[in-house]
């Protein structure tokens, strides 16, 4: 595979990011990402600053590649994480859920590489008045959090590319080397991919989320919560009563109430499959067997290559 803006950027042998998701990111699924050819992200929304810190100084021990951590800009402790990141020479971070230009400049002053997620042609012009490094541009197939737009990543990514120069990642629905030469013709750089490394071995989610994850079909996962923040959510009971909510009009205080208190934690970490919260991704109904990174990034590579040889 060809260096580009991304391998250089990160200093990578292939423009793979892995995404930085809540209880499935951690230093053990980072560190094989990396270990494999791509950018292992910490996902740090569901870490206490604690926690962080130690996961930090697990990946320094094992891995010698580039690494990063992901940071919503919504997380409580935003400043206190900030200031963390910094103590401890992260050297990458992507930033999301927030606006970049606040604390990109302290970032850039510490030696870092700021990316932050978008999903929009429109935040990705301000992306680079902030002056990031590098965009990802996440579409609505994307498991979790999502844009408000609902663009799907193939009409999103060319607009943002039009949008922007700086050196675009591609994020959402990804799952093969088809999708990640699909994403190279229509302008990306690289991409980011979630749902195939939750879904690993060394991903930290509990075995019955990825086993429930692994049973999927086409159209069980559905975008919920809009009144809250847009979640890509699994179809068991808990949404099935946000649905119902959702349904007859509940505020968002009703459907805050309907979560509880660490949904996602419960659902994704712990593997209460019917009430807690499962965050996946549409191509997880494409996904029936749970390998470890290393494999996923060769057959990633494998298939991109065959693919585009035969093109």
């Amino acid at each position: 595979m060809e260096a580009n803006r991304i391998t250089e950027l990160f200093e990578i042998k292939y423009p793979i990011i892995a995404g930085g998701m809540v209880w499935c990111s951690g230093w053990r699924l980072a560190s094989a990402v990396s270990n494999a050819g791509g950018l292992g992200l910490i996902g740090s929304g569901s870490m206490h600053p604690e926690t962080l810190m130690e996961h930090i100084d697990k990946i320094k021990v094992a891995t010698d590649k580039p690494w990063g951590i992901n940071i919503p800009l919504m997380y409580p402790e935003i400043d206190r994480l900030v200031d963390l990141v910094i103590e401890r020479d992260v050297k990458i971070v992507f930033t999301s859920a927030g606006n970049p230009k606040k604390y990109t400049d302290r970032f850039h002053e510490a030696g870092m590489k700021v990316i932050h997620v978008v999903s929009s042609s429109k935040f990705a012009r301000k992306c680079e008045e902030a002056g990031v490094d590098a965009v990802v541009a996440e579409g609505f197939e994307a498991g979790g959090h999502n844009g408000r737009e609902e663009t799907t990543t193939m009409t999103l990514i060319p607009q943002v590319r039009e949008a922007t120069s700086l050196p675009l990642i591609a994020a959402g629905g990804i799952g093969s080397g088809k999708a990640m030469l699909a994403a190279k013709a229509l302008g990306a750089e690289g991409v980011q991919i979630g749902t195939l490394f939750a879904l690993s071995e060394e991903s930290s989610a509990s075995e019955a989320f990825k086993r429930r994850c692994i049973m999927l079909n086409e159209g069980d996962t559905m975008l919920a919560l809009k009144k809250i923040s847009p979640t890509r959510l699994i179809k068991n009971a808990l949404y099935e009563k946000i649905a119902a909510a959702e349904d007859r009009g509940a505020d968002a205080d009703e459907l805050r109430k309907i979560l509880g208190k660490a949904s996602s934690k419960r659902g994704i970490f712990e593997g209460e499959v019917e009430t807690g919260e499962l965050e996946i991704g549409q191509i997880a109904s494409a996904i029936r067997e749970i390998k470890p990174v290393a494999r996923i990034i060769w057959e990633l590579i494998s298939d991109y290559e065959a693919t585009r040889l035969k093109l």
